[in-house]
């Protein structure tokens, strides 16, 4: 017995220091004492996250207000970022998503925990779909009490990791820098997309509310209380440790996918051998770092006849004559090289099996998922470029410098059918339709009034559609629609982010009757901010994009109906201005006008009353 006890002895030992090692890492006791806390400091981690967003240019902040956050937003405005609070999380991230598209930067939301977080979802997924750069600030429970029941403390991260390019959580205030600085560049970098980063209360708030929260006003009293209260002091030693010293909060430089020289030779070639070339071009392509005027010139110096998608509308203005809105899957059959530009073999191009397995397809796009989708079923790239496209298309420019001879017969063709099917819509918008307005008619009208500057935010169905073919954006980054997603909701969001950003630009919500309940509410914001949008509302008094294939295929109009709401008379209850446009005798272009000059002074809703056409039948997309 007496020979073990010398064992017993170095065991016990070993032990204990083993378990010291384990405090001295878990705490970083070597970082806690090289670098004690100021504790009469009341700065707090808001500051720091608000000189990171300063530093990145950020000028607007979406949020709608919680606790959790409250440092952050505080910091923010002192700093002069204009902090922006939506009736709606999930109007904040909308917001956000379109100053990202819009102003070329980084687009910024920050929502408390739990709910606030949970009712982002739908418009972060649908940044990760439009591919917008955009940074989602979540406030937390503090570490400490994750699991044990705090106030809306769930698994945040796990409810964003699909859905976000990367998630964060800040443990400790020294880590508030790089973790922001980094999830910006990733947000810009390769295919951009959302970052989530996490912030426990504990990270944001001074360090002597923390303390006292923490540790209690109290004296611990006995061993066990005694060691409780030493854990804790050190874990909130840990978090503020070397939280003011300087760090460096400029930007880190995206990663952005380049095209080499090699590729943009050989779609020259591939060019300079076809007689009938098809332009394609996607959301995509408005992307820094090429600025949006430069890729215009671009296209127009390529001369090859151009098809335009989602942000890509208006690129080449109103009145392009390389630029044609019809036809295009009539196009694309004829087509001998198709070059697709940020433009995806997904459900709008039917899957690939719109282009003909004859041409030749060159396939741009910085995600390579996107870049082959499909490609193992209905198409082949013949070359695909894993680059940016508006850098792809601005050196295959100046390589071609010109020199590219596009055949005028081919050219000819694509104007005819182009002309011939603008004569057909303009003809079926002089029908009447009951007593109530035909939404062509009304759109062609729209389009004679809006100005050089206008910006088009479109959230709908069956009459955004409608408009679409219509309505001709006039410029680069004037048209805001969800993208692929197909996302009902974005329009009072978007069009906050778009007006707060462009204010010398007359924005035009184009809203169905469905769609306008999701973020009516935000015309409160509008107001509140003098943010002074237009909205048309197409009201039909049905959810018609579904109905109008529901009912014949199943003969029901089950859940597809509504009523003739007064949404004028909600704008006014938010206050804003309203006005009624329900007979088809009414002149619509004074109404229109007449909004116009309300809108320059209060955001301003058209209620259209409008009624059914043919136009769209056939229409659903699945």
């Amino acid at each position: 017995m007496d020979l073990c006890c010398p064992c017993l002895l170095l065991s016990s030992t070993l032990a204990l220091l083993g378990l010291v090692a384990a405090f001295i890492k878990f705490f970083n006791l070597h970082y806690i004492l090289s670098h004690p806390v100021d504790k009469t400091s009341n700065k707090h981690g808001g500051e720091i996250v608000a000189d990171v967003l300063k530093s990145h240019g950020v000028k607007f902040l979406f949020t709608l207000a919680g606790g959790h956050i409250s440092p952050i937003l505080v910091a923010a405005e002192k700093l002069g970022i204009k902090v922006v609070d939506t009736r709606h999380e999930v109007s904040a991230v909308f917001a956000a998503d379109a100053v990202a598209r819009l102003s070329g930067t980084i687009g910024v939301a920050a929502v408390t925990a739990g709910p606030g977080l949970t009712n982002t979802i739908t418009a972060v997924k649908n940044a990760q779909m439009a591919e917008s750069p955009l940074l989602l600030m979540g406030g937390a429970a503090a570490t400490i009490l994750k699991g044990r029941g705090a106030l809306q403390d769930i698994d945040q991260m796990s409810l964003f990791k699909s859905i976000c390019k990367s998630c964060s959580t800040v443990k400790c205030v020294r880590d508030i820098v790089p973790t922001l600085k980094k999830a910006i560049c990733l947000a810009q970098s390769g295919t951009p997309g959302p970052v989530f980063v996490e912030f426990p209360i504990d990270v944001l708030y001074p360090f002597a509310m923390v303390n006292k929260e923490v540790l209690g006003a109290s004296k611990p009293k006995g061993l066990q209380a005694s060691a409780v209260h030493w854990f804790l002091n050190n874990y909130v030693q840990n978090i503020f440790a070397g939280a003011w010293e300087h760090r460096d909060v400029s930007p880190l430089t995206p990663n952005i996918p380049l095209p080499s020289s090699d590729e943009v030779q050989r779609c020259a070639e591939l060019l300079s051998r076809s007689k009938r070339p098809l332009l394609i071009i996607g959301s995509q392509a408005t992307l820094p770092p090429v600025p949006t005027e430069n890729l215009k010139q671009a296209v127009e110096s390529l001369g090859i006849p151009t098809y335009l998608g989602g942000m890509a509308r208006g690129l080449l203005g109103a009145k392009s004559k390389i630029q044609f809105r019809h036809q295009r899957g009539n196009a694309l059959k004829r087509a001998d090289v198709v070059i697709l530009a940020g433009s995806v073999c997904d459900f709008r191009l039917q899957y690939g099996r719109s282009i003909p397995r004859s041409a030749k397809i060159i396939c741009v796009n910085r995600n390579k998922e996107q870049l082959w989708k499909n490609s193992d079923v209905y198409w082949k790239p013949t070359l695909p470029v894993l680059a940016d496209v508006a850098t792809f298309i601005q050196k295959l420019s100046e390589s071609l410098n010109g020199s590219l001879n596009i055949d005028k017969e081919w050219i000819s063709e694509l104007t005819e059918r182009e002309t011939a099917k603008q004569k057909t819509n303009e003809e079926m918008s002089l029908k009447p339709v009951d007593q109530n307005i035909n939404p062509m008619k009304f759109f062609f009208e729209l389009d004679k009034v809006l100005p050089d500057n206008a910006i088009l935010v479109n959230d709908g169905g069956d009459f955004v559609a409608t408009g679409a073919y219509i309505l001709r954006p006039r410029g680069p980054l004037q048209w805001l629609d969800p993208g692929a997603f197909g996302t009902l909701g974005v329009g009072g969001g978007f069009a906050l982010g778009a007006k707060l950003c462009r204010p010398e630009s007359e924005v035009w919500i184009i809203w169905g009757d469905g769609s306008c309940g999701y973020s009516v509410a935000e015309i409160d914001t509008m107001q509140r901010f003098g943010v002074n949008v237009i909205s048309v509302v197409g009201n039909d008094a049905g959810w018609t994009q579904i109905l109008r294939e529901q009912e014949p295929i199943f003969n029901s109009s089950v859940a597809c109906k509504l009523v003739h709401t007064n949404y004028h008379e909600v704008s006014q209850g938010y206050g804003g201005l309203g006005a009624l446009l329900k007979s088809d005798k009414e002149d619509i272009n004074a109404a229109l006008r007449s909004v116009q000059k309300l809108g320059q002074k209060s955001s301003v809703l058209l209620n259209v009353w409008i009624g059914k056409t043919s136009f769209r039948d056939g229409s659903i997309s699945v």
